[in-house]
């Protein structure tokens, strides 16, 4: 039975032999990228184009055509070969240039007996140039497609390079016909299409409500196909001869493993993990909810054509129609939910092996690893700041994890506004609870670091969270006392920024360690609670600084504030809030993913009721600095 998919769908693989059958309408150039675990393109040798047909295990036509007949080995692909991308590009300056002026490009998969084995038309398309049709994914020893529709205005130049293909403008042109570039009249803002448009390196978004879109309102992370971060893996081409992949499973998946990633220690592994199972679940609901889109617009199509047959009207044929229609619909929604339940019982398994196995900085509060919970030696490469789930997918959630060290400030919107309705019952409670979630953030980041490489200051200027930063008080954890009044709020503000200044100064000479005596060398965070109140111009323009400046020298901001009491300042702190990434004390359905765009539900990370894991770590972290000093 041929399996129909939708954008973002995938499907298990019985074959590994394969014939991929492409009918565009009008003559495109096919080709295909072998690419790494990560998803990387090594060089031009990993691409089969037009100039270079042949790969070992993939098979392409010489010239761009109107149908295609790609061959496919998946046994016969490089070891080190995880990914085979099908792209479709639009030869630039021979007829229409987007494919959006063209039919819908239709592909289908066949198997060695010429079976039809699955079928993906890539609709939605508009002013892109090139397009990923197909990818061939290897998980947990087993093959799987996946359909992806992932355009590109700017060409297949622009497609190879988010591939990580360094020389991709070196493939523009290919036996005489040039491979589309940059249309100069085409729209550029496909980057933020949450179907096709988006490119694999584009961050979540964390908008503020009535935000509009901003290049500064969005948070950089990374998805692991291009960690900048990391030391990126060995690069070198195929070989000829590579080993074959592992035996095709029938479509069971393998049993989940801990660690099954990309990455030079475990904790790479795991970060990238978790990002892979992010991107899953995204798509495969992507999947769900377009099929349903779908019968449920085929369900009022047919209902309209009954209507509009005046034969039908009357008597019980038009009720049969309907109940057929009806009939119809339930029957393409039920087939969705299967595999988006078959989807998630695999993530589901898997998060059951990933989560026990998480290091602290990434573990929940609740995780068995903080019961031994040691001050580690080096610092984490990232760290949870909660967890995202979607309506579909309770009760699996996915950890939110923020390279460190933080690349931008954190807020804790403490607005009663930007809550779910009856989240709380009053302000005052929400703003305890805000203020609660950013110690808990502070302590997790206290307990990541080495023994004197991380630093906490709060300003706290009517006392109003003492009672939620008695954790940090208690241990004795606080670089000085909370910051109180007018005075005491000017007084940390001037410290931060004279050492924002001086490590500035002495990275500009070349010698970035090279502090005075009396500026503390530690990562600094600054928990702010309560923002603007204790704050008059002087110190708002010294927060602005530190919240663009601080970052790049170590100087990081944590910012528990409700946005509507800082309206009298007009625009002046817009682009202070665009700078942050916003966090909620309750769950809020907020946080847009970079594939597809869901409105992902962020739940903060927090003790659990009546635990005192906090305490205990924050013990440990105290005792382990009286032997640092």
């Amino acid at each position: 039975m041929t399996a129909e998919l939708v954008r973002g769908q995938n499907h298990p693989l019985s074959q590994v032999r394969l014939e991929i059958r492409i009918s565009a309408g009008v003559p495109v150039l096919a080709g295909a990228t072998l690419g790494d675990e990560n998803g990387t393109v090594h060089g031009a040798q990993w691409v089969a184009h037009p100039g270079a047909p042949a790969l070992p295990g993939v098979e392409v036509a010489r010239q761009a055509a109107v149908e295609h007949r790609l061959t496919v080995d998946l046994s016969a692909v490089p070891e080190a070969v995880h990914r085979v991308d099908v792209f479709l590009a639009l030869p630039a300056g021979a007829g229409p240039s987007r494919f959006g002026a063209v039919p819908a490009p239709c592909t289908t998969v066949h198997g060695p007996d010429d079976t039809e084995l699955a079928r993906y038309t890539v609709t939605g398309l508009d002013t892109e140039a090139a397009v990923i049709a197909l990818e061939l994914y290897r998980r947990q020893g087993a093959w799987k497609i996946r359909a992806m529709g992932q355009g590109y205005a700017d060409g297949l130049p622009a497609l190879l390079a988010d591939q990580g293909l360094r020389e991709a403008d070196a493939l523009a042109v290919v036996r005489g016909a040039t491979i589309p570039g940059p249309d100069p009249m085409a729209s550029h803002d496909h980057d933020t299409h949450p179907a096709h448009g988006a490119g694999r390196r584009n961050p979540y978004d964390t908008r503020v409500p009535g935000d509009a879109p901003a290049r500064g309102s969005t948070i950089d992370h990374t998805h692991p196909r291009r960690p900048r971060h990391l030391t990126p893996p060995p690069s070198s081409p195929p070989a000829t001869g590579g080993a074959a992949a592992s035996p095709a499973t029938g479509g069971q998946p393998a049993p989940p493993v801990a660690g099954d990633a990309v990455g030079w220690s475990m904790e790479e592994r795991l970060y990238n993990q978790v990002w892979g199972m992010f991107e899953d679940l995204a798509r495969t609901t992507a999947a769900y909810r377009s099929a349903v889109d779908f019968a449920d617009a085929r369900l009022e199509k047919e209902l309209d054509q009954a209507l509009a047959d005046p034969r039908a009207r009357l008597g019980d044929g038009n009720a049969a129609v309907r109940e057929a229609a009806r009939t119809r619909r339930e029957q393409l929604a039920d087939r969705a939910r299967a595999v988006l339940d078959r989807d998630l019982a695999q993530l589901i398994a898997e998060s059951e092996v990933v989560e026990p196995a998480l290091p602290p900085a990434y573990a929940r509060w609740d995780n068995p690893v903080w019961r031994g919970y040691r001050v580690p030696a080096e610092p984490p490469m990232a760290l949870r700041l909660g967890d995202l789930h979607l309506p579909e997918s309770l009760p699996l959630r996915i950890p939110l994890l923020a390279v460190l060290p933080l690349e931008h400030g954190l807020w804790i919107d403490s607005g009663a506004t930007a809550m779910p309705e009856g989240a709380f019952a009053d302000s005052v409670a929400l703003r305890r609870s805000a203020m609660e979630a950013a110690v808990a953030l502070a302590a997790r980041l206290l307990a990541v670091h080495p023994a004197g490489e991380f630093a906490v200051r709060v300003i706290d200027p009517a006392g109003a969270g003492a009672r939620a930063l008695r954790p940090l008080t208690g241990a004795g954890l606080l670089a000085a006392p909370p910051a109180s009044g007018a005075a005491g709020v000017a007084e940390v503000l001037e410290r931060l920024t004279r050492r924002v200044d001086l490590a500035q100064m002495a990275v500009r000479g070349g010698a970035a360690g090279a502090l005075p005596d009396d500026v503390d060398a530690a990562q600094q965070l600054l928990v702010v609670n309560d923002f603007p109140h204790g704050f008059d111009d002087r110190a708002v323009t010294r927060l602005r600084y530190l919240a663009d400046e601080g970052p790049a020298v170590g100087v990081h901001l944590l910012l528990v504030a409700d946005r509507a009491d800082t309206a009298g300042y007009g625009p002046l702190l817009d682009p202070l809030w665009r700078s942050l990434m916003r966090l909620t004390p309750v769950p809020d359905a907020y946080v847009a993913d970079p594939w597809v765009g869901h409105a992902w539900t962020y739940e903060p990370a927090l003790p659990p009721a009546g635990s005192r894991i906090l305490e205990q770590v924050l013990g440990e972290v105290a005792t382990a600095r009286t032997k640092y000093k």
